[in-house]
């Protein structure tokens, strides 16, 4: 199996310049608290996340206490002044990484605080074949051409795209397209001015998470104060492997195999608390053709579940798992069991539920080819 080759390291622009005054906001939109944290601070965690060298904020101010605040929780963010213009604070952010940075940039949004981890690798590994990408989603309705509120014409749907950020460009390549830009009229977005400057643009598929903020009902709290989710795993046991079982190492004549470590518990909770917001599930966020996580240990997989969770406003309020199996006994490691996954979640011991059952000697369990887990997350809104 060929490993899949490293992403390009990229640097970032992030446009916060604007007023969002239709957001109904106190604040500007990008300094409002949504899903639990300000809205700016959403985009900065995704790309930090990702590797991002350099991050470029650029603000109506940069002395702005607020804005510093949001950006003062990250490493290598710089804040700019934004210009008259979004193609301005654009390139006013492009300046500023000039000479300090070579090979990618992502230009974003901040009003489009949603950014999946999986766009961002799509844009990347697309840069390795052309200068310029950006991120699309279909477009689904019937379009109609109007003027002074009549239809005079139709638009064929299977030919559009709506475009979203971050778009993805050449460093020099964008740099230069800006530039040279003719200043008289203003582009929609950076694709439109690379492509001015002669730039093939590649299209990648988007993401509704992508959204961008606009009017009030953007930032209504709807969501719901509790959710729930169930997970479930099996794995086989096997010769020369280690038995990894609710975070915990366990002595006994056989392990679990699979791509990871196999911890069956772990990955059910995974699952339920990626179930539980709606967020997929395990072989989403951590393939298992992935070589990335070949032996990985699976602790990395719940916590980012529970990362995930956080980012779209939930808590976990308790955990409960049952294993299924004939050997070992689970009993002597029930509460080393349920205080790892607690140290984990970063919740209390005593929210973690533990429990264990047998097939009677019925099914794979029973015959002890594998042990299997099934778990229940409750999650609470953080805003109670």
């Amino acid at each position: 199996m060929s490993e899949n080759p490293p992403l390009k390291a990229f640097s970032a622009v992030i446009v916060a310049g604007g007023q969002g005054l239709r957001a109904g906001q106190k604040v500007p939109k990008q300094f409002a608290n949504w899903r639990g944290k300000p809205v700016l601070a959403h985009s900065l965690k995704a790309f930090a996340d990702m590797g991002a060298r350099r991050i470029v904020v650029v603000v109506p101010d940069p002395d702005d206490p607020v804005a510093i605040g949001i950006c003062g929780a990250f490493d290598h963010v710089t804040l700019v002044r934004g210009g008259a213009s979004r193609r301005e604070s654009v390139l006013a952010g492009l300046t500023e990484l000039e000479g300090g940075t070579s090979g990618a940039v992502l230009i974003h949004d901040a009003a489009r605080p949603g950014l999946p981890q999986a766009v961002i690798e799509r844009l990347l590994a697309a840069l390795g074949q052309y200068r310029a990408v950006i991120p699309v989603l279909p477009v689904v309705d019937s379009m109609a051409v109007e003027q002074d509120g009549l239809m005079t014409g139709t638009a064929k749907r299977e030919e559009l795209r709506r475009v979203q950020t971050p778009q993805a460009f050449d460093f020099d390549a964008i740099l230069s397209a800006h530039r040279s830009w003719n200043t008289s009229i203003e582009a929609g977005d950076d694709a439109q001015v690379a492509a001015a400057a002669g730039y093939e643009v590649a299209l990648v598929e988007g993401d509704e998470a992508l959204k961008k903020l606009t009017f009030a009902e953007d930032f209504a709290v709807t969501k719901l104060p509790i959710r729930t989710g169930t997970g479930f795993d099996v794995h086989r046991l096997a010769m020369d492997e280690e038995l990894w079982l609710g975070g915990i190492r366990i002595e006994h004549d056989r392990g679990l195999a699979g791509h990871s470590d196999a911890d069956v518990a772990l990955h059910a909770i995974t699952d339920a608390v990626l179930g539980a917001v709606a967020a997929g599930d395990i072989g989403q966020h951590f393939s298992p053709s992935d070589p990335r996580w070949k032996g990985a240990s699976s602790d990395r997989f719940l916590a980012h579940a529970r990362d995930l969770a956080e980012e779209r406003g939930y808590r976990v309020g308790n955990i409960d798992l049952t294993i299924i199996c004939e050997a070992p006994k689970i009993g002597p490691h029930r509460d080393a069991m349920a205080a790892r996954i607690a140290e984990i979640l970063a919740i209390e011991p005593s929210q973690v539920s533990v429990k264990a059952t047998t097939t009677e000697k019925l099914g794979f369990a029973g015959r002890s080819e594998g042990i299997a887990a099934q778990a229940a997350a409750t999650m609470v809104s953080t805003d109670l």
